[in-house]
């Protein structure tokens, strides 16, 4: 055939078999799709590892630049959290209008690159503004995650679609259960400024596999009479999105985004105040705050594939709504925390709720949504995201700043509660009568 594919063409085509699953790419050669996707994988992870070395020191090293108090870098820290998820929330349909007419593989490699410049130089930073300025330009040309999930959601079987974004979430998961683990020990034995170069070096080795290991075959859809392309196809899509089931997931991932950022720049500082993290083993706040992040990404790289397999034999929402309940319920607890354990303990619970709840949530969208626009779509989903990404650090710190630590917390814990209740009648409006209803329509 003359787009490069076999007679066996993408499942998202339902005219043909799910026999076989096969592409070519522009060589001829063929796409194992199993390749692709532990190859996005190993890159993801490198690159999320790259990203989060930074979380448990971030106030410290904002301390060194020039943040006199807690309560200053606690600003400082939700200020630069804020400020790149506040830009990517503009930048990311445009990056995804562009990979629907380009290719979604040249944008993941676009978002390696680019983020292994901004990591780097960050490294360099002789004053807080300066950080600052660097992740807006991280959140406008960054956005690894969202390219990483379009490029999967379109060359994956369908009825392996929450086998495969869950893989994705694990790699993102597993990097962010990690990076706060090593980047507190780094930050200890080498330095902050040589962590940072760290961090380069794994975003960078994640942009070399993308380029040399991926393969996409890509062919443009066609243009519709009187259909849309592009910046075009953006416009159109925002019509629809916002309402229904698209609207309930973009809710509840702008949630979910808003409750791990409203706390992840206070966390380092919360276990600082609780005093007892020089007792826990003898180790620092920055190492402790590498262990309760942590922990909440290694049980959610856990849960996230076995839950996305459930999710693809049982249905995705009732998986959704009851990981958005436990996720808002676990919370609550993490406020009354009056040790690092405690933390440590609670982070892990909620990493569990968390590993099934964001690919749930894609798939339904991958499911919902029309292959040729997915770049567009997940770019919209992206935004949304990060809107959640920019209001939660500004939230966060600002209720910790003001009325403390374990209110910021709370706020978040009931807050998730009642996103979750929104969805949940959105979801009976839809034709589910309750969580645990099969959900094959919509999911």
């Amino acid at each position: 055939m003359n787009d490069g594919l076999t007679d066996d063409a993408p499942v998202e085509d339902e005219r043909f078999p799910r026999r076989i699953f096969r592409r070519l790419d522009t060589r001829g050669r063929e796409i194992d799709w199993r390749r692709n996707l532990w190859a996005i994988w190993l890159a993801e992870m490198l690159a999320i590892l790259g990203f989060s070395l930074r979380t448990p020191f971030l106030p410290f090293y904002l301390q060194d630049l020039g943040a006199d108090s807690d309560s200053a870098a606690a600003l400082w820290s939700g200020l630069i959290n804020a400020g790149g998820a506040g830009v990517m929330a503009i930048t990311a349909p445009f990056w995804g209008a562009i990979a629907d007419r380009h290719g979604r593989r040249p944008m993941l490699i676009r978002a390696m690159f680019a983020s292994t410049i901004t990591v780097g130089l960050m490294g360099f930073a002789t004053a807080p503004w300066q950080l600052l300025g660097l992740r807006f330009m991280e959140g406008a040309f960054s956005g690894t995650v969202t390219a990483a999930t379009a490029l999967v959601a379109v060359s994956m079987p369908k009825d392996r679609l929450g086998y495969g974004l869950g893989i994705i979430q694990m790699a993102v998961f597993s990097g962010a259960s990690l990076g706060p683990l090593f980047g507190g020990v780094l930050a200890d034995q080498i330095g902050y400024r040589a962590t940072f170069m760290v961090a380069a070096g794994m975003l960078f080795t994640g942009g070399l596999i993308v380029t040399f290991v991926v393969r996409e075959q890509f062919t443009p859809m066609p243009r519709k009479v009187g259909g849309a392309r592009g910046f075009a196809a953006l416009r159109a899509a925002n019509s629809w999105m916002f309402a229904g089931v698209m609207g309930s997931m973009i809710l509840i991932l702008f949630a979910s985004r808003f409750a791990s950022s409203s706390v992840q720049p206070i966390i380092p500082l919360f276990i600082e105040q609780l005093g007892d993290a020089n007792s826990l083993f003898n180790l620092s706040a920055a190492t402790v705050s590498g262990m309760a992040l942590g922990m909440l990404g290694l049980t959610s790289a856990i849960s996230s594939i076995f839950l996305g397999r459930i999710g693809d034999k049982r249905g995705h929402q009732p998986v959704l709504l009851w990981c958005a309940l436990g996720a808002g319920l676990l919370y609550l607890p993490m406020a009354l925390a009056n040790a690092s354990w405690q933390l440590v303990v609670l982070q892990g619970l909620f990493g569990i709720a968390a590993g099934g709840l964001v690919p749930a949530a894609n798939a339904i969208v991958a499911h919902q949504s029309p292959p040729e626009q997915r770049g567009t779509i997940y770019g919209v989903v992206a935004a949304a995201a990060s809107l959640g990404g920019f209001f939660g650090p500004l939230v966060g710190a600002g209720i910790a700043a003001t009325l403390g630590f374990s209110a910021a917390f709370f706020f978040t814990g009931v807050f998730l509660l009642i996103v979750t209740a929104m969805v949940w009648k959105a979801f009976q409006r839809q034709g589910t009568s309750s969580p645990t209803a099969e959900t094959g329509a919509a999911s």
